[in-house]
């Protein structure tokens, strides 16, 4: 026979590691400086605008 099972208790722990992975985002997001902010999105910049340079036409 089956085991008895709870499924509010499925749907609870689902939800639970849906809002921690939503959180660790977040902190990656939020939790920066601004300098790093900056830094990063210069970063970004610099990459997008080689691989521009790079694309052929």
């Amino acid at each position: 026979m089956a085991d008895i099972v709870n499924l509010n208790q499925f749907r609870k722990k689902r939800e639970r590691r849906a809002a921690e992975r939503r959180a660790a985002t977040n902190r990656r997001i939020f939790g920066l400086s601004k300098e790093e902010r900056a830094k990063a999105q210069r970063e970004n910049d610099r990459t997008r605008k080689d691989l521009d340079d790079k694309r052929l036409e």
